[in-house]
């Protein structure tokens, strides 16, 4: 079975439920902002992408900068326990399948692992 974990509100993701969908593989929709991943399911997740912790971040949202989470000086754990007080600073749409793991951003990543 396919996860991807996915907001409705971004078009992004909307695309790439779509292509999911229509491949006719069975989906699990993880809507992250109400059930985000934690901890080891985060860090796994990230790690299975291929990502570091700071690639896997939304840069573009106001709560990145709010919280200063640009400085070099953090620690992943620093940006992890921020992801997760935050899921809005996960990016999206990040896509799981027996060939792989990825952000899908762009879209056409998707096509990796379909």
């Amino acid at each position: 079975m396919i996860k991807i974990y996915h907001n409705p509100r971004c078009g992004t993701s909307r695309s790439a439920l779509q292509a999911i969908e229509s491949s006719g593989q069975p989906v699990e929709i993880i809507e992250y902002l109400k059930t985000p991943p934690v901890g080891d399911e985060l860090r796994a997740l990230i790690r299975a992408a291929g990502l570091t912790v700071r690639e896997a971040m939304r840069a573009k949202e106001p709560v990145y900068q709010d919280l200063g989470l640009d400085a070099p000086a953090l620690s992943d754990e620093q940006l992890l326990a921020a992801i997760e007080q935050h899921p809005v600073l996960l990016n999206r749409p990040f896509v799981v399948t027996e060939k792989g793991t990825r952000l899908c951003r762009p879209l056409e990543r998707i096509q990796e692992i379909l």
